[in-house]
């Protein structure tokens, strides 16, 4: 089984059975594993931050690492293997966003990076299915292509 690493600001698809998406380290980042039954595509983005005016150009570059401009990349991507290019039938998962180096909660990246994604998703009458988000541990997450299997695990 082969296996993708997706970086901060990063995003993957697939639709080979015997791979892994995979994605370490999220602190206050936030996966968004995105599974499309029908055509069995799957997508994984590690956002680092919420919106993507703090750094137009940073956005162009590398759309993934804001919420803005990753989520639409992600279904674009997506929708280059088969997928409905408004998420259709999306099964979404987030895994993230958790306080960290923030104990006073003074920035709460966290908790921005959650609320500005699910508002994106809304936008696009998509909700989210499951997640594992908020706390104070960093999250490694993993999804297997060919099952769409999520595991999650604390630390990097």
């Amino acid at each position: 089984m082969s296996q993708i690493n997706v970086g901060i600001g990063e995003l993957a698809v697939s639709k080979t059975k015997d791979q892994v998406l995979k994605t370490f380290g999220l602190g206050s980042c936030v996966a968004i594993v995105v599974l499309d039954p029908k055509v069995r595509v799957v997508g994984l983005i590690h956002i680092a931050l919420p919106d993507s005016t703090i750094n137009p150009d940073k956005a162009k570059k590398q759309p993934g690492y804001f919420a803005d401009t990753g989520i639409p990349h992600l279904m674009a991507e997506m929708a280059k293997l088969g997928s409905h290019p408004k998420g259709q039938g999306f099964i979404i998962k987030l895994i993230g966003g958790a306080r960290v180096m923030d104990p006073n909660e003074r920035f709460n990246i966290g908790k921005r990076n959650i609320l500005a994604i699910k508002k994106i998703l809304w936008s696009y009458n998509l909700a989210v299915v499951a997640e594992e988000t908020g706390g104070s541990s960093s999250r490694t997450v993993g999804v297997d292509v060919g099952t769409g299997r999520v595991t999650i695990s604390q630390g990097s």
